[in-house]
């Protein structure tokens, strides 16, 4: 006869803690399953944010300049007029896309809370 043979361990039997529902206790989770999507999809929303302020603080105030990096990176030649509207195009939209992530990271803030 072994020594916990009249014993009856039953897990189920402890009485859920603080107002808690029994059918919170059938699955286990560690907190990790909704904690990993969440860090990755904060890292991108920074990483997101980062590109274009990086853009914006990066790119030459001067068209001149622009036409010039472009002209080393590329091998294509500019006009100083047509760098002109490429810089203000690449002003319009790296300020919408700052624009528009920061309205969605305040959205989901305001759901969230």
């Amino acid at each position: 006869m072994a020594a916990n043979q009249g014993m009856r361990i039953v897990c189920c039997s402890v009485s859920p803690p603080n107002g808690a529902r029994a059918d919170d206790f059938g699955v286990p989770t560690s907190g990790r399953e909704t904690r990993g999507p969440r860090l990755a999809r904060s890292f991108f929303d920074v990483v997101g944010m980062i590109f274009p302020a990086a853009v914006l603080a990066l790119l030459p105030k001067c068209p001149a300049c622009l036409a010039a990096y472009i002209a080393l990176g590329t091998g294509v030649g500019l006009s100083v007029s047509t760098a002109n509207y490429l810089r203000m195009l690449f002003v319009v939209l790296c300020v919408a896309s700052l624009f528009y992530l920061a309205a969605k990271l305040a959205r989901r803030y305001a759901t969230e809370n």
